[in-house]
């Protein structure tokens, strides 16, 4: 049960945007650009940025959510993020995708502890400025949107196919805000 009156049974961060939205729309406008508009890592790519990170802060609704659009992203190849997510170094990913994978996990623990040598590795591996700037910000907004889930305990569902449904939904339909409940906040 969530820390807070939210719309009862809407998991995730939608409960939390729905609640406010004035501060939950900026929020979904940061995940639209950082996920969707034009880059050079694919769609498929970003939301596994921002499941590993999830991962990583074991916040399993932003986990799961993220890692069931970036399959969908992936379609036949969906068991990369599996992998990933269950070894990000034996996975069967381009070196410039661990490089950039190493950023985020730095950023995820302390934005600090990313050292020219990270960036210098990503950089030899292919990885542009824009890319590593995306990666930064991908993985710091998540941390973010994790401790907010967490910190409200937002309702997370457990059932796999939920996931399945949300996955195609956030590749299909991006980062729309939620319509907010009859009656408001």
């Amino acid at each position: 049960m969530a820390h807070i009156n939210v719309p009862e049974g809407v998991p995730g961060i939608r409960s939390l945007v729905m609640f406010r939205p004035e501060t939950g729309k900026p929020l979904y406008e940061l995940a639209q650009v950082l996920l969707r508009r034009k880059s050079t890592l694919s769609e498929a790519e970003r939301e596994l940025i921002a499941a590993y990170v999830s991962k990583r802060n074991d916040t399993m609704f932003c986990m799961m959510s993220h890692a069931a659009a970036s399959k969908a992203f992936y379609g036949d190849d969906a068991t990369i993020v599996d992998d990933v997510l269950k070894d990000m170094h034996q996975a069967n990913i381009s070196n410039k995708m661990k490089a950039l994978l190493h950023i985020a996990g730095k950023v995820q623990i302390l934005g600090s502890a990313v050292k020219q040598e990270d960036i210098d590795a990503a950089r030899t591996e292919g990885a542009t400025d824009k890319e590593i700037h995306d990666t930064v910000l991908i993985a710091a907004a998540f941390s973010m949107f994790n401790r907010y889930v967490d910190g409200l305990a937002s309702f997370t569902p457990t059932d796999e196919k939920e996931y399945e449904a949300m996955g195609i939904r956030m590749a299909e339909k991006g980062y729309i805000t939620p319509p907010t409940p009859k009656g408001g906040r």
